[in-house]
């Protein structure tokens, strides 16, 4: 029997390392014969010595431009520099000299959002010509056009106080430089960079002034006589290392202060004590708790059935969660539990058919009853009083349809559930395991919603339904005719059918929703725990309210 969760781990694998390469082995080499550092070299030196990282949109547009804008020329990530939680967003010059397609300004604005809804740090490593001109259409123009980057610039500098440092490393023309501009610290690095509304050529071309690029805009330029940069240094190194010593200066969190150690082993911090007032529930089972394990968790066909239970164990400290309601609606999980030590509210949809009451048919694991939704939608307002971190584990096929469900109010549950998720103000972080489908994926703090983070498995499946189910949404009439009268299918409804049925499985891939930004990032079942880490971490620099890509503060220029 196929391992779907491995076949499909394996093959992303293959193409993130093919994405690693970024623009290849001979600009690299260029690059560093210009005494520059790559974009991921810069990103490594600058965090934390075997520090996790967390890459969010690795896979955009790796599917566009005939495979011409890998990561779309920019490194955004989640790291840590100095113990502290940080953005980075990173120009790859290798891949068309860091110029923007559209899909980088779809990038740098989420890792913005990110550090604005955290209210954690953001470091820019500038290295871009700027916008990549043929696709000016996709870059300039509209309300998440490149404008919105200077927005949550200044958004973030004047009311939110999010730190923001940018280090020139190399090119930052046009409009580009008001994004170091609209920094709080500006540093350039002395013989490699250049930083001015409009280079050499566009200078002589416009005045008739023949003037070079040092003079007009390099570190000397900027930080003796112009006064716009702060901060000049001898080489990337350099810079990287003062970028360091600006971030460790920063006041800490006490929110962050009150975590657990970050220099505690991941094993350590594990077999610390659950956030419960009692014993909590340990469920014993093949997984062992183990990571590895995962891999055999889900079945070869994503429809078959398996225990979430066996998810959680290897996710979740200890492998322990106190279950909430545990008796009522089982097709819905919910319950206290800790990853990495931080408290956190744990909502899981079961798979399998559910044993109901005396009395009572047995339910649809995946699918959102009127009951379940109601549960769900309790303790979530509960999780949100407490000030509990929400997780979402998603294996969602839909809300429950049908004469029943109507009758005991469907519509009102689901909406409950809707609104007390989309109101928490507690962060909120998703992983996708298997299906993300129909408006239970919505409930279960889909993208839409805005959920602080969104992860998923490679074995992910997003969409409004299941091949299977838009074949006969649109195709079964004719497929139903057909089976009565014993015929064959119309060789023009079977072309459709499988041509739909094509389509489906390509854009319910875990790919297809990565490369368009649908999901954070693609992490797989070793790294899930220490992924999910990160990320919580994060959020926990703001109390909150965390509502939308910013909320800012009751009054407004107030320090948060």
């Amino acid at each position: 029997m196929s391992n779907r969760l491995r076949e499909l781990s394996d093959e992303l694998k293959a193409l993130e390392a093919k994405l690693l390469e970024a623009g290849g082995a001979k600009r690299l080499e260029k690059l560093h014969s210009q005494g520059k550092l790559s974009a991921r070299e810069r990103v490594d030196l600058l965090r934390d010595k075997g520090s996790s990282m967390l890459e969010i949109g690795l896979l955009v547009a790796y599917d566009q431009y005939e495979g011409q804008a890998p990561a779309a020329g920019v490194v955004t990530a989640l790291i840590r520099v100095q113990g502290r939680e940080t953005v980075v967003v990173a120009n790859d010059a290798t891949v068309k000299a860091g110029s923007w397609w559209p899909e980088t300004i779809k990038k740098i604005l989420r890792a913005q959002e990110i550090a604005m809804r955290c209210r954690i740090p953001i470091v820019y490593l500038v290295d871009s010509a700027g916008v990549n001109l043929p696709y000016q259409g996709g870059v300039f123009p509209g309300q998440y056009g490149a404008a919105r980057i200077f927005y949550y610039n200044s958004i973030m500098r004047r009311y939110l106080h999010v730190p923001q440092i940018t280090a020139v490393m190399g090119q930052c023309i046009a409009g580009g430089a008001y994004l170091p501009a609209l920094s709080d610290v500006i540093l350039m690095v002395k013989g490699t960079s250049f930083m001015g509304l409009g280079g050499p050529n566009l200078v002589k071309g416009a005045t008739g002034q023949v003037v070079d690029s040092e003079t007009l805009g390099g570190a000397a330029t900027h930080t003796e006589i112009s006064g716009v940069a702060h901060y000049a240094l001898d080489n990337d190194e350099a810079c990287i290392a003062k970028i360091r010593d600006l971030i460790e200066r920063l006041p800490t969190s006490t929110r962050a202060v009150a975590l657990l150690p970050r220099d505690a082993e991941p094993e350590e911090r594990a077999k610390r004590p659950t956030p419960t007032g009692g014993k909590a529930k340990v469920r014993a089972g093949k997984s062992g708790g183990k990571a590895e394990d995962l891999y055999d968790v889900l079945p070869a066909d994503h429809r078959m059935s398996y225990d979430m239970h066996a998810v959680l164990r290897a996710i979740l400290d200890n492998g322990e969660i106190d279950e909430f309601q545990e008796g009522l609606a089982k097709e819905m999980i919910c319950g206290d539990a800790r990853i990495d030590g931080i408290s956190v509210g744990v909502i899981a949809n079961q798979r399998g058919l559910i044993k109901g009451r005396e009395g009572e048919k047995p339910r649809f694991g995946g699918i959102v009853y009127a009951e379940s939704a109601e549960k769900v939608a309790y303790f979530i307002d509960r999780c949100d009083r407490l000030g509990i971190p929400l997780l979402f584990v998603q294996d969602v096929s839909g809300f429950m349809v049908g004469t029943e469900e109507e009758q005991e109010g469907i519509i009102r549950a689901g909406a409950r559930f809707v609104e007390a998720m989309a109101t928490a103000r507690v962060p909120k972080v998703v992983l996708t395991v298997n299906h993300a489908s129909g408006a239970g994926y919505y409930a279960m703090a889909g993208q839409g919603f805005d959920p602080d983070f969104i992860l998923s498995w490679p074995t992910g499946r997003m969409g409004v339904m299941e091949g299977e189910s838009a074949i006969q949404a649109v195709h079964g009439p004719a497929l139903d005719a057909a089976k009565k009268k014993g015929a064959a299918i119309e060789p023009t409804v079977e072309k459709a059918v499988d041509e739909m049925r094509a389509d489906y499985e390509h854009q319910l891939d875990a790919k297809f929703a990565a490369a368009r930004g649908y999901v954070d990032a693609i992490v797989y079942p070793e790294n899930t725990r220490e992924m999910l880490s990160l990320a919580l971490r994060a959020t926990l620099h703001n109390p909150g309210p965390h509502l939308g890509p910013f909320v800012l503060p009751p009054h407004l220029g107030e320090s948060i």
